[in-house]
């Protein structure tokens, strides 16, 4: 069981150093321009059509949630008829 460690650790060692280091453009300061623009919008709708969509998909969610807890509390609240 031992040598199974070993040749894992081995093996994950090997693959670590082999990556390949890619350059990555540093992409914050173009966002910070586009966040911190003073045109009147929201600051959670400036990330464009993927930012609205979320919104909209989070607060039509929120919305019939609470719908659903306001109809099971009233269900909860009227007494059931018995017959």
């Amino acid at each position: 069981m031992f040598r199974h460690i070993l040749t894992l650790q081995q093996v994950s060692g090997r693959q670590i150093s082999r990556t390949v280091h890619r350059q990555l453009m540093n992409k914050v300061p173009e966002k910070q321009k586009l966040f911190q623009e003073a045109n009147g919008m929201p600051v959670h709708l400036k990330g464009g059509v993927s930012d609205a969509v979320l919104y909209r998909a989070t607060m039509g969610l929120t919305v019939m949630g609470t719908a659903c807890v306001i109809y099971e509390l009233v269900k909860a609240a009227v007494p059931q008829k018995k017959d």
